[in-house]
């Protein structure tokens, strides 16, 4: 019998494998694909991470981000670099997943790829796993297993109220200029945005929508008219549409011996869909809940919750007010947040890590919304 079960080897999931077994923690991952395996996402990663790690990212950084450039429809342009002590990094999740699993391998963690889980319940004191490949014990469980998987319905989640936004995105190989600089277009696309992520070898482009009330809209025709304007074809490249898990208010993330983490746990930052911080984030709060758990704390799961909803939640709450109000009104937004000197040094200060949206978001709903707070 292990001590944990991780179902799901993204980044929460290998965050928690990696930190339970350094703890010495008997530790299973189960993950239904082969690694490496391709995961649609711009593979922005703030360098916050790396004080949650002993251990260097550098293999499993694609490039790094200095600058940010902004535009509304296609014009009106905003370049600056951003002033952060650590560059943002850019990864391909397929190297970047597999990087943080294997660093848990390399702590003791087991890892059964191709494994598809196929059902789950709690005999006595653990949680039998359900497997294509047989049944596995363990007497912890975290469901890390995304947006779509399966596991927050096994464990009686089933009426909580997600915020899912919807995003489309294409890998388009090119000969990249310049690999330090990220591109934000607010105009092309209603109540939300789409983005040009560069890569050692070409770009990541995507578009999401991140609040409801939009029309249906056309991403693919978006998505290829933005592409156009940097002489790529995205016609010609598998396109993947998914869900994204916003946050969407506190709630309850544990259940018996069990917690949710990464998207599943829907920690998505909602104005910005940044999702690898927040979910290894979770992964690390989720693992140092069932070290104390294993280690006789009743409270830890449940504490797990809290800890969530209170170091990571409280900020979102701000990030939620922030994006209902920027993409309901994005002319607006834009002219009076994204044009301003400090917007891009603020946006990318955010995305680094290095800053808070308590910190700012007040006085910039005071200028989006007359009498905000008054």
């Amino acid at each position: 019998m292990y001590d944990c079960i991780i179902v799901g080897a993204g980044p929460s999931g290998g965050t928690a494998a990696y930190h339970l077994a350094k703890q010495g923690r008997s530790v299973l991952v189960l993950e239904k694909a082969s690694l490496p395996r391709y995961k649609p996402c711009g593979g922005g990663v703030s360098p916050a991470i790396a004080q949650w790690f002993d251990f260097d990212f550098s293999p499993a950084i694609s490039v790094k981000v200095e600058s940010l450039r902004f535009t509304w429809n296609l014009e009106d342009p905003v370049e600056s670099k951003i002033n952060v002590k650590e560059p943002m990094w850019m990864v391909r999740r397929d190297v970047f997943d597999h990087f943080l699993v294997q660093q848990a391998q390399k702590q003791g963690a087991k890892l059964q790829d191709n494994t598809e889980v196929t059902g789950i319940e709690f005999t006595g004191d653990a949680w039998q796993v359900n497997t294509a490949n047989g049944p596995v014990l363990g007497r912890y469980l975290i469901a890390a297993d995304g947006a779509k998987g399966p596991m927050a319905k096994w464990l009686g989640f089933k009426d909580r109220k997600r915020h899912l936004a919807g995003a489309l995105e294409a890998e388009v190989p090119a000969n990249v200029e310049n690999t330090s600089l990220a591109h934000f277009e607010f105009g092309l696309v209603k109540n939300g945005y789409i983005w040009n992520f560069p890569k050692a070898d070409g770009y990541s482009l995507g578009v999401g929508t991140l609040i409801g009330g939009a029309p249906p809209q056309d991403f693919k025709k978006i998505l290829d008219e933005y592409a156009q304007s940097f002489d790529v074809d995205v016609k010609v490249c598998q396109q993947y549409g998914h869900p994204i898990c916003l946050w969407n208010g506190n709630q309850k993330l544990h259940t018996q011996n069990a917690v949710l983490a990464g998207e599943a746990a829907c920690v998505v930052d909602p104005m910005t869909a940044e999702g690898i911080r927040p979910s290894i984030f979770s992964g690390l709060l989720a693992a140092s809940a069932i070290n104390r758990a294993l280690s006789g704390d009743i409270n830890a799961v449940e504490e797990y919750t809290n800890a969530i909803n209170e170091q990571w939640g409280t900020d979102m709450a701000w990030a939620q007010k922030l994006a209902n109000a920027f993409y309901r009104f994005p002319k607006m937004g834009y002219g009076v947040g994204v044009k301003r000197p400090s917007g891009a040094q603020i946006m990318g200060k955010i995305l680094c890590g290095e800053m808070r949206y308590g910190e700012v978001v007040s006085r910039a709903l005071k200028r989006l919304i007359p009498g905000f707070g008054g």
